[in-house]
C-alpha cells in the first residue's frame, strides 16, 4: 500500500550518491516557489526509517530552498527490500 504525505526532509536517508545536474536543481527550485511540488518523492519506510531513492533534484531543491518536509509516496517494505536497492 502506498500513501503520501509530507515527510520532513530531516528524516529522510539518501543512501546512494548521486550527482545532480545543477541547472535542473535551479530550475526546479524557481518552479518549486512559484507553484509548489508537483509530483511527490518515492522513500521507502522500513522499520520506521525512510529512505529516498529518486527524486535527487526535488529533494535537493526543497533542500536549497529550506523547506522542512517535502511531499514524498511512502511506501513500507522490509529490510530485504531495501537490501536489493543498496546492492
Amino acid at each position: 500500500m502506498v500513501r503520501v504525505e509530507a515527510i520532513p526532509i530531516s528524516k529522510i536517508r539518501r543512501p546512494l550518491f548521486r550527482q545532480n545536474d545543477q541547472t535542473k536543481v535551479a530550475a526546479l527550485m524557481e518552479s518549486i516557489q512559484e507553484i509548489g511540488l508537483q509530483e511527490p518523492i518515492d522513500v521507502l519506510e522500513v522499520d520506521g526509517e525512510y529512505y529516498g531513492f529518486s527524486g535527487c533534484h526535488r529533494y535537493e531543491a526543497c533542500s536549497r530552498l529550506g523547506q522542512e518536509t517535502i511531499l514524498c509516496r511512502v511506501r513500507r517494505a522490509p529490510r530485504a527490500v531495501l537490501q536489493r536497492h543498496l546492492a
